[in-house]
């Protein structure tokens, strides 16, 4: 039995303004998952009124140590995130590492791939305290 796949609707739906012309484009697939996965970062649990629960709420850990749990706990977030609220990825490594000479910020790399295409693709993000 041939199952059929079925692209799941995602944000946005809307064609965003081009910078300088003014012509009305839609994102690409992959600038829109990109999208999505750094607004699933960025959003904290309870700032979408109708959605309590969405996001991974990176910000939450800012004032947590750089520790091995605390990384950890970072990637275990991103990842159950990532599942739950972005159907249109599969999330292959998150990896969070230290950086030489910053021992208050970390580093983070998310490999994916684009369920509909197949194609990998990878978002680093630097997080520490300011």
């Amino acid at each position: 039995m041939a199952s059929s796949y079925q692209d799941p609707i995602s944000w946005p739906f809307l064609p965003k303004p081009q910078p300088g012309t003014g012509i009305m484009t839609y994102p690409t697939l992959d600038q829109s998952v990109r999208d999505a996965i750094r607004v699933i970062l960025t959003t904290r649990p309870g700032e979408q009124l109708m959605t309590p629960y969405f996001a991974a709420g990176l910000q939450n850990f800012l004032d947590e140590g750089n520790t091995v749990a605390v990384r950890r706990q970072i990637q275990s977030t991103i990842m159950d995130a990532l599942q739950q609220y972005e159907s249109r990825i599969t999330v292959d490594a998150v990896d969070v590492t230290t950086i030489d000479g910053a021992p208050a910020e970390v580093y983070i790399q998310i490999f994916y791939r684009v369920i509909r295409t197949n194609a990998p693709g990878q978002i680093g993000v630097t997080m520490g305290a300011a």
